[in-house]
């Protein structure tokens, strides 16, 4: 595949592991502008890369209104200093929300063991006090 040439919905699914579906929604949001061809619909490269750069971000938990900002700001001509400066700001708060979520996971993780090692400490108990009146 030469990177200039267009690919159908069938390839762009099967290349990037998405629905046609999907493809669709992120068209219809404006995150994505393949050449219609009657029914037919034809991805760019510049498409192809949108599409990696929105499923980054999906992977990143970042909200579809984020990363349109951060495609938008793509074209603004300061090298992609705009882009980058403000990526790394939304990723450092995704950052820190994904480590509270971990800690926070961590802790219920804990407290759940916790209560198992409770809980089979009092079936041990039960099932003593169960032997010793038969």
């Amino acid at each position: 595949m030469t990177d200039d040439r267009t690919m159908t919905i069938r390839e762009m699914c099967d290349t990037y592991d998405v629905t046609p579906r999907t493809l669709r929604f992120y068209e219809a949001k404006e995150l994505l502008f393949p050449i219609r061809e009657g029914q037919k619909r034809l991805f760019t490269k510049r498409d192809r890369a949108r599409l990696k750069l929105i499923l980054r971000g999906k992977r990143f938990g970042f909200s579809l209104e984020e990363i349109r900002q951060l495609l938008d700001l793509y074209h603004m001509g300061d090298q992609q200093q705009t882009q980058l400066a403000r990526t790394y700001e939304i990723a450092q708060q995704r950052l820190t929300d994904m480590e509270t979520q971990r800690d926070e996971l961590n802790q219920a993780i804990d407290e759940l063991k916790e209560q198992m090692r409770w809980g089979e400490k009092m079936l041990a108990s039960m099932d003593q006090s169960k032997r010793a009146a038969e």
